[in-house]
């Protein structure tokens, strides 16, 4: 069948799921709230179901009471348990496969439990959703006469008492539908590649010879891939490569901070960019507009959400809401209940409401990566957008960044300590900390009462990284590739004086 009728008929197929979509925006509440009691009826006769009693629930309010938030170490005994052959414990179906996931250093592994349901109705259903919603969008598009270019984790997957464990990427390529697969590139024998610096040179000469028009995976490791394609063949830009790619699909990290580089890689007006919200966890949002960086949380992926107000996190007075008391423009630590068996989850993740009809969100950072030390409750979202506007006023770009307290000694005040890896250096790294200090404190009004008259917080001391100090740190940590990522933001200084050792 020739490539455009193929085209035509993959579009066609994926937009007819747009309807749903919308039944979902105009009843944001009520899906939910079906789709909670949906959850706790699958679940009323595992271990959990009866200790919490899950049959007697009968509101969002007892739901509230009588189900604890959990972090994972909370959860980790039940997890362990079907890790060692148990069933029924927190989930009624099976639960064969583990997403394992780690912090950025050698911190102990997390083992995410991944259903069946949560492959077909979460993950996939996601990928084909971010497919309909680009398609909806641009009419011409010609998607399907190519492939997708995806940089995802590595690793084979890995047995233990009939379960699996691995990336995430690897048990989704583990159970990828043919269509996927076809469409794809690299080969999934390649994709597995567990080597960082030997599956890199594989993906570019594997892919180079393929008609490629979209790509999908992190912002910082896709840099570093489309960088060595382009000195392997010997191009200026990736359209002297691949001249039919119009979209590239990122997600993990802020784009903020790449954006202009991306826009030298690919020099055309109508490249599109369109921005994921995943993790090990589930799919939570997606980009539904062209040129918006806001995404549409999805409230029919068998996830239920709920939301902590970062005011009050971690404190005696902690709130938890639903999704029909969110506040516009007010940070939020994430809660999730899954069709995984993850219930009152603490994901780690902190967002921001930019609409309310439909619901649209910003990643805003990790409730563990921010910096509170001194009351200045500094975010990601920070950070990132005055790094961009700084990078945007004095002509430079950065590739990596990490930001850490200096505490308080004596009389000493504190600061804040960055060390940044430019990938093209500002003309004056004194004009550039003062201007990124400056803008911090436009962008946020805590940290600009806390350096007014350097009454707390002098000005912010700046690093500048030697050449792959990020990349020779993950490597050492063992983190090379596909989905890890540089913490930016701590409220201690472990990362930073690993790094500045290096």
């Amino acid at each position: 069948m020739p490539l455009p009728i193929i085209n035509s008929i993959a579009s066609w197929i994926l937009k007819k799921r747009i309807h749903q979509i919308e039944l979902f925006v105009k009843y944001p509440i009520e899906v939910q709230e079906e789709l909670l009691f949906g959850l706790l009826k699958s679940a009323e006769n595992t271990v959990l179901g009866k200790k919490y009693e899950y049959s007697s629930i009968k509101n969002y309010q007892t739901f509230n009471e009588r189900i604890p938030v959990s972090t994972y170490e909370e959860l980790e005994p039940y997890i362990e348990q079907t890790r060692q052959g148990a069933q029924n414990i927190f989930w009624n179906s099976n639960i064969k496969y583990f997403a394992k996931s780690s912090g950025t250093t050698n911190a102990k592994s997390k083992f995410i439990p991944v259903s069946s349901e949560a492959l077909d109705n979460n993950h996939y259903k996601a990928s084909k959703d971010l497919l309909c919603l680009y398609l909806n969008n641009n009419e011409e598009s010609q998607l399907f006469t190519g492939k997708s270019l995806r940089l995802g984790g590595s690793k084979q997957l890995y047995e233990n008492n009939n379960t699996f464990f691995g990336d995430l990427s690897a048990i989704l390529i583990d159970n990828m539908p043919m269509w996927a697969e076809f469409s794809s590139t690299p080969s999934n024998k390649t994709s597995l590649m567990s080597d960082w610096e030997t599956k890199l040179p594989a993906i570019i000469n594997e892919s180079s010879l393929e008609n490629v028009t979209s790509l999908a995976g992190v912002p910082s490791w896709m840099m570093v891939l489309l960088n060595k394609a382009l000195e392997e063949n010997k191009k200026s830009n990736i359209l002297e490569i691949w001249p039919n790619v119009e979209v590239y699909f990122h997600g993990g990290v802020s784009f903020d901070p790449y954006r202009e580089q991306y826009k030298k890689l690919f020099p055309k007006d109508d490249f599109k960019y369109y921005e994921i919200y995943n993790a090990s966890e589930g799919f939570f949002a997606l980009q539904d507009l062209n040129n918006s960086s806001d995404l549409l949380l999805m409230l029919d992926y068998g996830i239920f959400y709920e939301f902590i107000p970062m005011d009050t996190f971690g404190r005696e007075n902690q709130k938890v809401i639903p999704l029909q008391d969110v506040e516009l423009n007010k940070n939020y630590a994430l809660v999730i209940t899954t069709n995984s068996g993850l219930w009152r989850y603490l994901i780690g993740d902190t967002i921001r409401f930019t609409s309310l009809n439909p619901h649209r969100i910003k990643v805003t950072g990790r409730t563990k990566h921010h910096i509170n030390v001194f009351g200045e409750e500094l975010m990601v979202e920070n950070t990132d957008s005055a790094l961009s506007k700084t990078c945007a006023a004095l002509n430079c770009e950065i590739k990596d960044y990490t930001v850490a307290p200096i505490f308080m000694q004596g009389k000493e005040k504190g600061a804040h300590e960055w060390i940044i890896e430019f990938e093209k250096h500002p003309e004056s790294i004194q004009n550039f900390a003062e201007l990124l200090d400056k803008n911090l404190q436009e962008i946020n009004s805590d940290y600009e009462a806390k350096r007014f008259n350097n009454m707390t917080l002098n000005p912010l001391v700046l690093n500048v990284a030697k050449e792959n100090l990020f990349y020779d740190w993950l490597k050492k940590n063992n983190k090379l590739g596909g989905q890890h990522k540089v913490p930016r933001l701590s409220n201690d200084r472990l990362y930073l004086e690993e790094l500045l050792q290096l």
